[in-house]
């Protein structure tokens, strides 16, 4: 198997099981080795933006940010979220979008999109689908969407510079991304590069802001801003890690 495809089903087996135990109203654990509370996870979104959702999709919730904060949605806006998950950031896109939006989902973990489906049929929300695939090939045409967020999924990826080619296919000319991840501060060492419990923790795929920044260009976005948020540092790791808001444009 290839590096891409061990972490593929590494990343599907983690949550697959968020799902199961959120199903089951419990907190699902971020996998970052940083316990109940940590100070990238913990208390993301205010009261009032949770009020009236589903509780499985906040217990389901393992972001590092609140990226339909970040995005400035505007009424009538299409958006797609990257790694959807139990369908939060969806929900929540789709209250700020209007029925005139709308708000896709993409997800490869079939516990998750059932979760996540169900959420939203609880939430009563029409303005929404939730696809299942592969965020290194998403199944929508060129041009598709106003704006991309994601919720500390993109350093989930081995092919990072695919995501993005991606990202910057599927949006309109001046379309935005805004999304929460990880970023290293520091040079990741090799054993923890190569370790999958590191992987799926959101760790040993981070990518420095320098190379964030990089990545982005070569896909061709303009008007990159990265804005680290609250800091990290792992108990088997010199180095810190952080939450970033990152912004682009698609010229």
């Amino acid at each position: 198997m290839t590096v891409h495809e061990d972490v593929r089903d590494a990343v599907r087996a983690k949550y697959g099981k968020a799902a199961r135990v959120a199903s089951a109203g419990k907190q699902a654990g971020c996998g970052c080795g940083c316990g109940d509370h940590s100070p990238i996870t913990s208390n993301l979104y205010p009261a009032n933006d949770t009020a009236g959702l589903p509780e499985e999709a906040v217990l389901a919730s393992l972001g590092c940010g609140n990226p339909t904060a970040l995005a400035h949605l505007e009424p009538g806006d299409v958006v797609l979220d990257l790694g959807s998950g139990g369908g939060i950031d969806v929900l929540l896109s789709a209250r700020r979008v209007g029925p005139e939006g709308f708000a896709y989902g993409l997800d490869m973990t079939d516990e998750m999109l059932a979760l996540a489906r169900e959420n939203q049929r609880e939430a009563g929300v029409e303005n929404v689908e939730f696809l299942k695939g592969e965020i290194e090939a998403i199944p929508l045409p060129d041009a598709a969407v106003d704006v991309i967020i994601s919720n500390c999924v993109i350093n989930l990826s081995a092919d990072k510079d695919r995501v993005l080619r991606e990202a910057f296919r599927v949006l309109k000319p001046g379309g935005r991304l805004a999304v929460s991840d990880i970023v290293v501060r520091g040079d990741v060492p090799p054993e923890i590069r190569q370790s999958m419990d590191a992987w799926v923790g959101c760790i040993a795929g981070a990518l420095g802001d320098r190379d964030y920044e990089a990545t982005l260009e070569r896909a061709g976005f303009r008007e990159i801003d990265i804005e680290p948020t609250r800091v990290y540092r792992a108990a088997d790791a010199p180095e810190a890690f952080s939450s970033a808001f990152i912004r682009a444009r698609k010229p």
